[in-house]
């Protein structure tokens, strides 16, 4: 028998040049400028498909609790630096590469042969994020529906409560005067005395809220923990089927279909949010959210705790969706000469006022819910999973004509997580387009259809009784440190290895010539800073993990190591991959590494008319026939 072949994408010696026929499909039209992937219908669609990947719920359930928790207004320092030097320079990166060559998150390697398991570990990593991101947006379909109802179902300790649900704090015991003694008694001997409880002396319940009890026992029916998985919660299930629905419909034509349902999910979020902040801004209480927000009194002393800083880096680099491959899968649809660099500065710039604005209304209607409540803002204000499902549908349950706002919220919260979600999907569909392009032109609908149908069926775990320990466990895992360490090896191999001034000249070949003053920042950045601080954060990361928890309930050891399993099939390509391509290079070990680290014969600009000089030599990567490099040296080009 003959040995097994591997695919040429594996390979350094070899080059695979994938057959494009020239088959119209649903992906591409007449005005399209690369007949065979396609573009962008218009720059607007691409610009509303990257500021809806890159607003998501976490604009609205992190990044609020992190300024209140870090020191109000003066959070936003730490945070535009962060913006300015780890942020951006990744953005701008990830989006030139892959206008520049026109290709998904794997094949762009070619830049860089040896790290192309960079692209596998991005791509699996947004697979696995897929599965439970599609979750919580079923958790909101099953929110939205509910909010049909005269009175919100969570709005009071319905026949589902516990003894322990209440709407007010309720007092245990205190310290009370008793025939001119002071005794310690239960609060049910104080009242039926007729005594009074003595300032400072009172302890109270630990009750939960109905929001709190509803959430656990009625959304989720949650299980006391990983270990007791349950059964299927059947209308979680149903709303993940249609989640699933609604984002296969959307890209069935791929970017021409998807490009124009972002023109509503997008933008229609921020008119919800301006609707919840006059809405909040008019109730009693609200500013005492909003000065919790910002600060009564920016406290600048935070800003000599690392920890701030590590929340600011930490929150850009999750924000911007930076190193899931998304940003490369989108942008190489882009029209070549398309200005990459002022598109990358535009969609930082929405998404962090995006976060700030969010703030305001988020605070607002929290100010408001501790007025009412008679508690401190302090004891409302939550973040993740208890903001948006517990601390917010408690606050708006006590607003006149609650269903509206409650809907409002919920279908907000639908459409942050769908756009985000479409690009996600759009990054898998476009790495399967770069390896079977034949097969994406004929079959896109029953593929698109395909690789839905597999992640809802994956996801089916996440809607147990135990789903959200699940759901908590891939959060903690895959979308931490795994994304981390590729960013780090993604800007290393780019500016160190293929060449940080080889990229630029990339970069002007499509934007124009610039001056060195220019390019002054970005090269500090990209050569220095960026690396160190994201490497700073990572070993920080590291340093610093902790068994999982989810609230109070701590995660099974099995639970945890199964954590680390998928963390590690994640990662676990990078080394693969590219012991795989040394060995299948040529000549000695030291001439094979030399040889992976050298750009691919067929990496360039996809088009020829854009080759220019310094890319004439390029193998056009549209020829059916495979290359063969038949010294270590030959066809490899140097600038």
């Amino acid at each position: 028998m003959g040995m097994l072949s591997l695919p040429g994408f594996l390979s350094c010696g070899k080059k695979k040049d994938f057959s494009l026929s020239h088959e119209k499909d649903s992906h591409s039209s007449d005005g399209d400028e690369n007949k065979e992937r396609g573009n962008w219908s218009s720059k607007a669609d691409y610009l509303l498909s990257m500021v809806g990947y890159a607003v998501g719920l976490g604009n609205v359930w992190r990044f609020p609790y992190l300024t209140y928790q870090n020191g109000g207004g003066a959070f936003l320092i730490p945070y535009s630096l962060m913006l300015a030097l780890a942020g951006l320079p990744l953005f701008f990166m990830e989006c030139s590469l892959g206008q520049f060559a026109s290709l998904g998150p794997i094949s762009v390697w070619r830049v860089l042969p040896l790290f192309q398991g960079v692209g596998f570990t991005m791509v699996i990593i947004s697979a696995f994020v897929t599965v439970y991101y599609n979750v919580i947006i079923a958790y909101a379909l099953y929110y939205l529906f509910a909010s049909f109802q005269k009175v919100l179902p969570w709005s009071e300790c319905f026949s589902w409560a516990d003894e322990f649900c209440s709407k007010t704090r309720i007092v245990n015991d205190c310290n009370t005067t008793l025939h001119g003694e002071i005794i310690h008694a239960n609060y049910t001997f104080v009242t039926s005395n007729n005594l009074t409880c003595i300032n400072g002396t009172v302890n109270y319940k630990p009750v939960q809220f109905p929001s709190e009890q509803y959430w656990n026992k009625v959304a989720l029916q949650r299980s006391s923990g990983l270990d007791e998985t349950g059964n299927i919660v059947w209308y979680l299930a149903l709303c993940l089927l249609l989640s699933w629905i609604i984002v296969a419909a959307a890209l069935f034509k791929g970017i021409k279909s998807s490009g124009k349902v972002v023109y509503f999910t997008a933008l229609f979020p921020y008119v919800i949010l301006l609707i919840l902040l006059v809405r909040g801004a008019t109730l009693e209480g609200s500013m005492d959210g909003i000065q919790y927000y910002i600060g009564r009194q920016s406290n600048f002393t935070k800003l000599m705790e690392a920890e701030v800083w590590k929340d600011a880096a930490t929150q850009i680099f999750y924000s911007l969706s930076v190193a899931w491959g998304g940003l490369v899968a989108l942008s190489s649809y882009n029209r070549f000469h398309n200005n990459c660099y002022l598109d990358a500065i535009l969609v930082c710039v929405t998404n962090c006022a995006t976060s700030v604005f969010a703030g305001f209304a988020v605070f607002s209607i929290l100010g408001h819910m501790a007025f009412v409540s008679k508690r401190p803002v302090s004891e409302v204000v939550n973040s993740g999973f208890n903001l948006a499902f517990v601390a917010y549908p408690e606050a708006l349950s006590k607003l006149p004509v609650s269903p509206l706002w409650s809907f409002l919220f919920f279908f907000m919260l639908l459409l942050l997580g769908l756009d985000s979600q479409f690009a996600t999907i759009e990054t898998l569909t476009t790495t399967i387009q770069d390896f079977y392009p034949k097969v994406m032109k004929k079959l896109r609908i029953p593929v698109t259809i395909g690789v839905c149908l597999l992640l809802f069926l994956l996801g089916l775990i996440c809607v147990t009784q135990a789903g959200i320990y699940w759901v908590n466990l891939i959060d903690h895992f895959c979308a931490g440190w795994g994304i981390l360490f590729t960013a780090v090896l993604e800007i290393v191999g780019i500016v160190y290895i293929y060449g940080g001034n080889r990229f630029i000249e990339d970069i002007e070949m499509m934007i124009g010539k610039k001056s060195r003053l220019f390019w002054l920042w970005w090269r500090m950045c990209w050569f220095f800073v960026t690396p160190v601080l994201l490497g700073a954060i990572l070993i920080w990361s590291l340093v610093t993990f902790s068994r999982p928890f989810y609230g109070s309930v701590p995660y099974p050891t099995w639970g945890t190591a199964v954590g680390w399993c998928m963390i590690i099939f994640c990662v676990i390509w990078i080394p693969i991959v590219a012991i795989v391509k040394i060995v299948k290079a040529e000549g000695t070990l030291y001439e094979r590494i030399v040889n992976c680290c050298r750009p691919a014969a067929n990496w360039g600009p996809y088009l020829e008319r854009h080759r220019g000089e310094r890319y004439s030599h390029m193998v056009d990567p549209k020829k059916e026939k495979e290359q063969e490099i038949p010294t270590v040296f030959g066809l490899i080009y140097t600038h």
